[in-house]
């Protein structure tokens, strides 16, 4: 690479860190071409971007970004994923993709602003996705209009039960006379 190419890279991976929200550094080798490729093409898939780059030129384009805490990190071969979508699909594809071929590790990564550890990053592919915490949330948010609806209705229900109780005595009584 000629010095052109270099500063090319370390710009596209200076505005990367910077745009997206959850950035994850990984190990990389004893991975054959094959593996590489479908952990790429799974990558793209959800939207996410994944680049094996020099560590020198990481540390470059960190430089004033979040990921700026993980140059520690950035030592051996280094790989690293980035997405400005969803943090947690991307670490469950790469946590299944860890599963199958051990040789390959976290080293860390960068959650929107926050550091984590390798246990972290896998433990946030445990995580519920996106969609699955907004319908909890939702859930939780009508489940007191819910109840609120329940007890204003429920003296109303019992007013006319009581009521249809007194008007059926009142048609016995009435049969009997």
């Amino acid at each position: 690479m000629n010095r052109t190419e270099k500063q090319q890279v370390v710009d596209e991976l200076s505005s990367a860190f910077a745009a997206n929200a959850g950035v994850l550094v990984m190990t990389f080798s004893g991975l054959n071409v094959e593996n590489v490729t479908e952990l790429r093409r799974k990558i793209t898939q959800s939207g996410s971007s994944y680049r094996v780059v020099k560590n020198t030129l990481a540390i470059r384009a960190a430089e004033n970004t979040p990921v700026s805490k993980l140059t520690a990190q950035l030592e051996g071969p280094t790989a690293i994923a980035y997405t400005s979508g969803d943090p947690v699909a991307l670490a469950k594809i790469l946590t299944d993709f860890v599963k199958a071929h051990p040789e390959i590790k976290f080293k860390g990564g960068v959650l929107e602003q926050s550091v984590l550890t390798a246990e972290q990053c896998q433990a946030l592919a445990e995580m519920p996705s996106r969609e699955v915490l907004l319908g909890k949330v939702l859930f939780l948010l009508n489940a007191p209009l819910t109840r609120l609806a329940g007890a204003l209705i429920s003296p109303l229900t019992k007013f006319a039960i009581a009521l249809k109780q007194l008007e059926e005595k009142k048609t016995i009584a009435l049969s009997e006379d």
